[in-house]
C-alpha cells in the first residue's frame, strides 16, 4: 500500500504545533514585547506558509523557520515605528523549572534576562539563539547568514559585555540544554 503524503496545510500545522512556542520565545526575547510578538509571530508563520512549497531543504527546517523569525524582528527594528515606541513586556516560561528552581534563582535569572535585553541586537540575537533557542553555532550562522567564526567572536564578546554588566567578580557559567559548544 502506498503512504499518503502529508498536505501543505496538515505540514504547516505540524510546524504550527511544533514551533510556535519556540519561536514566539525567540522574537519575544529579540524585540522585548510579547504583544508585538505574538502579531510578529503570526507574520513568520504567514511567511512559512507561503514558502512552504519553496523549502528546499538545504538547512533544517527549524533553522530556515528562524531565520524567518530573525529577518521579521530585524525588518521591525529596522522600522520607523519601532523608533518611537520603546515596548517594555517581559516574557516568562512558566512550567520550564520547578517551583523550588523558581524560587532560588529567580532574581538571578531576571537579572540575566535583564541584561541580555540591553545588549545590542547583534549580541542579544546569539545569546538567545545559542542559549535560549539551542542551536549550534553552525545553526546560528546558517540563521544569521554569517560565518562560524563570526558567530563565535560575538558570542564571546557577549558573553564579556554581559560580565561586565553583571559584575566582574560573580561566576558565570555559559551552558546550552542542546550540548553544542560555547
Amino acid at each position: 500500500m502506498e503512504k499518503l503524503q502529508p498536505t501543505d496545510e496538515a505540514a504547516f500545522e505540524k510546524l504550527m504545533r511544533e514551533y510556535g512556542t519556540r519561536v514566539l520565545r525567540l522574537v519575544t526575547f529579540l524585540v522585548k514585547d510579547r504583544s508585538l510578538a505574538e502579531d510578529l509571530t503570526q507574520d513568520v508563520f504567514v511567511k512559512v506558509y507561503r514558502n512552504l512549497p519553496r523549502f528546499r531543504g538545504q538547512s533544517s527546517i527549524h533553522t530556515w523557520i528562524y531565520r524567518i523569525a530573525v529577518n521579521e524582528c530585524k525588518g521591525y527594528l529596522r522600522s520607523w515605528s519601532f523608533r518611537r515606541i520603546v515596548p517594555r513586556a517581559w516574557i516568562k516560561r512558566e512550567g520550564d523549572v520547578s517551583t523550588e528552581q523558581l524560587v532560588l534563582h529567580q532574581s538571578e535569572r531576571d537579572e540575566l534576562f535583564f541584561q541580555v535585553q540591553n545588549l545590542p541586537p547583534m549580541y542579544r540575537q546569539v545569546i538567545v539563539l545559542h542559549y535560549y533557542a539551542d542551536l549550534s553555532i553552525g545553526e546560528v550562522a546558517l540563521v544569521l547568514s554569517v560565518s562560524e567564526g563570526t558567530v563565535r567572536t560575538r558570542l564571546h564578546r557577549a558573553r564579556q559585555q554581559l560580565k561586565k554588566q553583571m559584575g566582574e567578580g560573580e561566576e558565570w557559567q555559559w551552558t546550552s540544554t542542546s550540548g553544542s559548544s560555547n
